[in-house]
């Protein structure tokens, strides 16, 4: 008979464990389901029936162990927990792949909606999605505002030259899936490297921050920023690029990538610039350089994905139009650049 819980999670293991490393923690037998799957981290909710938790480990079978840090995230969640940057409460790292298959780590469950697309946020007026979205520069201003050396990160990264081999390090990855003409990526790539501006005072950056990472209250409040696997210590800008690039609208009906730009009440990209701005005291000038570079970066791996898609190797539907996109996203990087 299969068992009664999925690949990559053993309730019975995991409770022995949270037994003698928490005891009292859990109440009973605990049963796990996945809540998140694809190219990321595995994340599990489990539970006793009274308390609930959960549960990240790497993929089932993954190889490159530094693509999948459990050791980091837990790490950059214990550090921020204390501070106003909301994270869900760690409770265990453990390190013992006899265990599970891999190293894991467990949280806390924090409920909450993530909101992946407009047609998600579109029922909450324009009103409450204007002050949700704000809300969400609001928490990367605070995140930015953590002191590295005070909470014990002080050595989470190597913020020095961490523009340029950012740079680098995306150029590498175009490089390796790269099977056919791509119209301006060179050139976006090449525009990028000779206008490298200079980097505020290093921050911990979470990497991918957008709305579909955090998860919002019913009071239309961020519970929980999640998804820490790419976080580390380096310039800020990168994510307020990032996050701006995911406030243009794309323009694309149906689009495999999600945006929630159209929804309305969404405040624009200037608007959050300025929000940031005048909440940070940064200097925020070349911020059409950072966007850019976000642009150049979605293409990239936008472009991982349609090659793995034509050797066959992505299981799911939209794939398909993977391709079709990493044009578009390749103009607005350009376009991006030369009006900034």
């Amino acid at each position: 008979m299969p068992p009664d819980h999925p690949p990559g999670l053993d309730p019975g293991r995991l409770r022995a464990l949270l037994d003698a490393e928490r005891p009292g923690l859990v109440s009973g037998p605990l049963t796990g389901r996945l809540i998140e799957g694809g190219r990321s981290n595995l994340t599990y909710e489990v539970t006793d029936g009274t308390g609930r938790w959960v549960v990240r480990r790497p993929p089932l079978g993954h190889v490159l162990a530094t693509a999948h840090d459990m050791r980091r995230e837990h790490r950059v969640i214990s550090a921020l927990y204390p501070t106003d940057v909301p994270v869900p409460r760690p409770v265990l790292l453990c390190e013992d792949e006899e265990v599970l298959g891999a190293p894991f780590y467990v949280m806390e469950f924090v409920p909450g909606t993530p909101y992946r697309t407009a047609e998600q946020l579109a029922p909450l007026g324009p009103e409450r999605t204007r002050a949700v979205v704000l809300g969400l520069v609001d928490t990367l201003v605070e995140l930015h505002a953590v002191d590295p050396a005070a909470v014990g990160l002080a050595d989470f990264g190597r913020p020095e030259g961490f523009l340029d081999r950012q740079l680098r390090r995306w150029g590498k990855q175009l490089d390796a899936s790269r099977d056919r003409d791509l119209a301006g990526i060179d050139e976006l790539h090449a525009a990028l490297g000779r206008a490298l501006p200079h980097s505020p005072a290093p921050t911990v950056v979470h990497g991918d921050y957008r709305l579909d990472n955090v998860l919002l209250d019913e009071d239309d409040r961020i519970a929980a920023v999640l998804d820490w696997e790419m976080s580390t210590l380096g310039d800020p800008l990168t994510d307020l690029g990032l996050l701006v690039m995911y406030s243009v609208p794309l323009g694309l009906p149906d689009s495999p990538v999600s945006t929630t730009a159209t929804a309305p009440g969404h405040p624009d990209p200037a608007e959050l610039v300025e929000r940031y701005a005048a909440r940070s005291g940064r200097d925020v000038s070349a911020v059409s350089w950072y966007t850019a570079f976000a642009w150049f970066k979605l293409a990239v791996i936008l472009e991982g994905i349609h090659y793995r898609y034509t050797l066959g190797q992505t299981v799911g539907r939209g794939f398909d139009r993977i391709g079709d996109l990493v044009p578009v996203f390749i103009e607005h990087g350009l376009n991006t650049l030369q009006e900034g």
